[in-house]
């Protein structure tokens, strides 16, 4: 099932780049940060190859969904303002159809709303986000996936193996304080057996 990651960027533009570096207020190198928008790239398009979904979308989503992030914890209205902050970027730095730019604003807003059900490409960004739950220890829970696609347990494994390893390197960020207060690091809510 090893595949090779899809490095080419297709609609991430070096002024969109430098927007999302400068707009982001913590630490471009932690958890939520440069690394992590990254390997939900490169899991969103992997599972889009299966599932469908726009890639265009899922590339900017990967980008674009934890832009505003106030802390690396829980953060309940970080896609609602990383959504609001879409609608202000002007169409140039965002080069998708008005209906496509809708789904990204959609799929932002609600990526921690913890939902299943919804277009395959919106449900295609949220499972790329969540099968990067290894980064902070966290092992996706099949049952919180949207796609068949993304709840296969090769890809789970592949993608815990790809998340749990810092750009260049094997080791894996610290365990998140989300690991152990036992709060589901994207929905807030209690973990299972925490």
């Amino acid at each position: 099932m090893e595949r090779r990651l899809c490095k080419k960027m297709t609609l991430i533009s070096g002024a969109l780049l430098a927007l999302l570096r400068e707009e982001f207020a913590l630490d471009l190198n932690g958890v939520h940060g440069e690394a992590h928008w990254k390997r939900v790239r490169d899991t969103g398009l992997r599972l889009a190859e299966r599932t469908g979904a726009d890639t265009n979308v899922v590339e900017l989503f990967a980008y674009l969904h934890d832009v505003k992030r106030a802390n690396d914890g829980f953060d309940r209205e970080h896609g609602a303002r990383a959504a609001a902050f879409i609608e202000t970027l002007d169409a140039s730095l965002l080069p998708v159809p008005a209906p496509a730019r809708e789904q990204l604003i959609y799929a932002c807003r609600l990526h921690t709303a913890g939902l299943i059900e919804g277009d395959v490409t919106v449900r295609t960004c949220w499972d790329a986000d969540r099968l990067d739950l290894g980064r902070v220890g966290i092992r996706p829970n099949p049952r919180l996936l949207c796609t068949a696609a993304a709840r296969d347990a090769e890809t789970i494994e592949w993608a815990y193996r790809h998340s749990r390893q810092r750009e260049g390197t094997s080791t894996a960020e610290p365990e998140h304080p989300a690991v152990r207060t036992g709060i589901d690091g994207y929905s807030g809510r209690p973990r299972a057996g925490a």
